[in-house]
């Protein structure tokens, strides 16, 4: 690890899923002992630009299949566009509820389901509208040795912060799925309030 690096990794495996065979790397946060991992399938390291997708980890989404967010089935999507690739990297990093973390989520949830919106509800708890640090994702690319990326996200906040952090994205896919009537008012907030878009 550099001076710069906050995670290291510790160990892979091989991974087969539903969805394709992956390898699973695990990485360590330094200084949290927070865990991370990614999945990687193909050749990533042949200097072509590599399909990623940096996927905040949403309990309740991803394993849970909650309806009121799309993060499940980005999840899925994003596998399944490696696997149609044949080549890519997944991150998977444990920032749950935008950063703000599962019992936090929670309350937030309480309190949309008494009216607010995603933004009001964190602020209404005195939470950051959102506490992710994308910056985790250049350590695991670095060790992966991935340098130019095309990078699956509505979010293009993610972009630059990636971008600032020295990864080059070459170009950004919209990943458009999951839409339901429990979570459209959730998707324009997103839009209208956080910038999301959900077209190139």
């Amino acid at each position: 690890m550099t001076d710069t690096q906050r995670l290291k990794f510790v160990a892979e495996c091989r991974l087969p899923t539903e969805l394709g065979e992956f390898t699973l790397h695990g990485f360590e946060d330094a200084g949290t002992g927070q865990e991370h991992v990614a999945l990687s399938m193909g050749d990533i390291s042949n200097g072509e630009p590599v399909l990623v997708r940096v996927h905040s980890e949403c309990l309740t989404g991803d394993a849970l299949f909650s309806q009121k967010c799309d993060c499940g089935p980005q999840l899925q999507a994003a596998m399944m566009a490696v696997r149609q690739e044949g080549r890519g990297v997944i991150i998977y990093l444990r920032q749950e509820g935008r950063g703000i973390g599962l019992i936090n989520k929670i309350k937030a949830y309480r309190l949309q389901d008494q009216g607010m919106d995603t933004v009001e509800a964190n602020v209404a708890l005195g939470l950051p509208v959102d506490a992710r640090d994308f910056r985790l994702a250049k350590d695991i690319l670095d060790h992966l040795g991935v340098k130019d990326i095309k990078l699956l996200t509505n979010n293009p906040q993610k972009v630059g912060v990636l971008v600032a952090a020295g990864i080059n994205v070459v170009e950004r896919l919209p990943i458009v799925v999951g839409l339901n009537p429990e979570n459209s008012h959730y998707l324009n907030v997103k839009a209208e309030k956080l910038g999301h878009k959900y077209t190139l």
